[in-house]
């Protein structure tokens, strides 16, 4: 299941999954997608390692910016997908 995190100025939807653990590890998956005229622009980033696994459509620099916003809210990443998304009331 993904839940959704945040949507950007330019359209880009930032989801992320439950915790996902493999070989003693908590990882999560966030996914960043945007519509485009032909379809989708898509990133896929696993933490903690920040490994990217899919980058198209994407720009080098909106990569480095997402990898950045990524450093910067990951814990917070980490404390709603604990508590299964972020709760809006």
């Amino acid at each position: 299941m993904m839940y959704p995190y945040m949507i950007l100025a330019d359209g880009t939807e930032i989801v992320h999954s439950q915790i996902i653990e493999k070989d003693g590890m908590k990882k999560v998956i966030v996914n960043f997608e945007r519509s485009t005229e032909s379809g989708f622009d898509s990133a896929r980033c696993e933490l903690p390692d920040y490994k990217w696994t899919e980058k198209t459509g994407y720009s080098d620099e909106e990569i480095n910016m997402f990898e950045k916003l990524l450093y910067n809210n990951a814990h917070l990443l980490y404390r709603y997908v604990e508590n299964g998304g972020i709760q809006i009331a």
